[in-house]
């Protein structure tokens, strides 16, 4: 199963768990603070996808097992949760939806549509691997090593956080890299997965991202006609990290409306 972080609620209520899966590169550490200050009245749990963090290391990276993953997850809570996914994990949200909607009460798919994209995250699980590991011994170094093929320091400073410092003979990625190499069509892709899922549902935008079209909404309310849209201002496709309160604000209105 999944490996997951659980944040029990600080006041117990009648809410369903909140499950929050993150993207491509990322990990349930990343979703700390919005996971704490989400608890207040509910278990927040969130997880680790498949070939990332501490989650197992499997060949196959598709939308149909990341789904399955998170059924797993959510029957070893009871069998029902509200559900929020970022990016990858939107559409394996989306698709759990989809395909087995008993399971979830309210959905949260942040910057992400159910379409495929044309862009390629490929080159960035080639940098991490090329990064010589050799000698490293603070993040701080690593990042001037990987500062000579990844530009972007907030990037850098978001996967540097799958790299584990601590590991017995020296650093290594807690990313399965060949395999989100490999199956990045898959990842960018989505599998035409049909049905509808009824429940309340919140498409929460960046404002200044381009991964939710306005093209995609008659896509969007075909498979999910319950579908609310709503647009964090000054944020692009990492909404909840440049903006956190304002993401955790609008995913709080939503879950308790």
């Amino acid at each position: 199963m999944l490996a997951t972080i659980h944040h029990p609620a600080a006041t117990p209520s009648d809410a369903p768990p909140l499950v929050i899966a993150h993207g491509l590169y990322g990990s349930a550490r990343n979703w700390g603070v919005i996971a704490r200050r989400l608890a207040d009245v509910r278990d927040v749990v969130a997880v680790d996808m498949r070939n990332h963090g501490d989650s197992p290391q499997v060949p196959v990276h598709g939308y149909p097992e990341m789904a399955a993953d998170l059924a797993e997850v959510i029957h070893s809570l009871g069998g029902k949760v509200d559900l929020l996914g970022h990016s990858m994990g939107g559409k394996a949200a989306m698709q759990l939806a989809l395909t087995g909607g008993a399971q979830v009460g309210r959905l949260v798919v942040a910057d992400i549509a159910p379409v495929a994209y044309s862009h390629d995250q490929s080159h960035h699980a080639q940098a991490m691997q090329a990064l010589d590991l050799t000698g490293i011994t603070t993040r701080g170094e690593a990042d001037k090593r990987l500062a000579q093929t990844i530009e972007d320091a907030s990037l850098r400073a978001f996967f540097l956080q799958s790299l584990d410092m601590k590991a017995t003979g020296g650093p290594r990625w807690r990313l399965n890299l060949p395999v989100l190499e490999s199956e990045m069509p898959k990842i960018v892709g989505w599998p035409g997965t049909t049905g509808q899922f009824d429940g309340p549902t919140l498409f929460l935008t960046g404002a200044d991202s381009h991964y939710v079209k306005p093209e995609y909404r008659d896509t969007i309310r075909a498979l999910f006609p319950s579908a609310r849209f709503a647009k964090i201002p000054g944020t692009g496709h990492w909404l909840h990290a440049e903006k956190p309160r304002e993401f955790e604000d609008t995913v709080r209105v939503f879950l308790t409306a």
